[in-house]
């Protein structure tokens, strides 16, 4: 697994409600913790588990554009995901929660090609909305760079009894494309290990005939 690095995290006991209302976060909730990584979609995946850890919502959660290795500054990164809380307890104890999924998500990589293929057994609020399914459903979240990642996207589809909920088509912000699919927790699993071998399958021989 390729590591994620966490550049920055900082806490916002009670925020400017304009700033608040202005990122997005619920009314009442004034209490903010915002981190940046260089890995956008395994952050995603931690914000989400967030939600399920504490009462927190995903406030913001955006991808810079062209990835990490071209952050305009060392703490940028490639995303930035701010938490936002009713109370500075419960908004340091999302990040808490996130920060700890961080260490144990992270890509793959195939013949010096990256790839996620991660299942979600039970989203939180986050990736609900996102992916249009109701909380605790099971989801396949699967990025991958552009050509190889529709490739395995079919594949994915076709190996389980999986619906296409998102396809983040290619380029997204940092250049990959991907998508996420809802089935059973059984079927996640055979869509993304699908998913990994028709990437490493395409990145050991790019050239078909």
């Amino acid at each position: 697994m390729i590591p994620v690095k966490v550049l920055a995290v900082r806490y916002l006991a009670n925020a400017s409600p304009a700033l608040c209302a202005a990122l997005g976060a619920p009314a009442g909730y004034p209490s903010l913790a915002m981190v940046t990584t260089d890995c956008d979609d395994a952050t995603y995946i931690a914000l989400d588990e967030a939600t399920k850890a504490a009462q927190v919502e995903v406030a913001y959660g955006r991808s810079f554009y062209a990835g990490a290795a071209n952050a305009s500054t060392p703490n940028a990164g490639e995303v930035i995901g701010i938490l936002a809380a009713r109370t500075p307890g419960a908004v340091r104890s999302g990040m808490e929660a996130a920060l700890a999924a961080l260490g144990r998500i992270g890509f793959q990589e195939a013949s010096g090609v990256p790839y996620l293929a991660h299942t979600v057994s039970s989203v939180g609020s986050f990736l609900a909305k996102e992916a249009g399914v109701r909380p605790g459903s099971a989801l396949a979240y699967l990025i991958a760079p552009p050509l190889e990642g529709m490739f395995a996207m079919d594949a994915a589809i076709k190996a389980a009894d999986v619906k296409l909920c998102k396809l983040y088509g290619p380029p997204s912000e940092t250049n990959f494309g991907g998508g996420l699919l809802a089935g059973t927790q059984s079927a996640c699993d055979a869509a993304c290990a699908a998913f990994a071998q028709a990437v490493a399958q395409t990145a050991a021989r790019p050239m078909e005939g």
